[in-house]
């Protein structure tokens, strides 16, 4: 999977029928690994929320039609199990640890069998860098700003008879 990260990404997903969709459209975390100096989750839930108050909007259309009201979607979850493998994004140690996101997400009811496009983008403060959020440049919306654009093909089910 191509991450766009600093640049607009375009991927193709196949759906099938009656699947809703859980899309995130800018988020940030915090975890106990990438800040070492966090001991509590309420001390997560702020990293996490500082970092996102950087997101200025959000933006999605679903083949061109706009998705209004995406700013309202801004949500930050309970606290969950966050596992790093080996080599990844973050380049810390593998291990498993604790973390917050925060973020705007759009979810979409199961759409009917066709092809659909569906276009989503965060757009952050120009005053915004990551050295401003004090973690590594991966954690927070900084880069992630770009158009993500979903190719989606929801397949018609179908069903056997005995």
């Amino acid at each position: 999977m191509t991450l766009a990260f600093e640049h607009p990404v375009e991927r193709t997903c196949n759906i099938p029928q009656n699947t809703a969709l859980l899309i995130t459209i800018l988020n940030s975390e915090c975890s106990y690994a990438e800040f070492k100096e966090l001991k509590t989750e309420e001390e997560l839930r702020e990293c996490a929320k500082k970092i996102q108050d950087f997101v200025t909007g959000a933006k999605a259309s679903l083949n061109n039609i706009t998705i209004p009201n995406i700013e309202k979607y801004r949500i930050q979850t309970d606290l969950f199990n966050f596992t790093l493998p080996q080599n990844n994004i973050l380049n810390l140690t593998a291990l498993t640890t604790q973390a917050v996101a925060d973020g705007n997400w759009l979810f979409i009811k199961p759409l009917p069998p066709g092809k659909y496009e569906l276009k989503v983008k965060g757009e952050i403060d120009s005053k915004a860098s990551s050295n401003g959020t004090g973690g590594n440049e991966y954690n927070g919306p900084i880069g992630w700003n770009q158009t993500t654009t979903y190719n989606l093909l929801v397949n018609y089910q179908i069903s056997t008879l005995s």
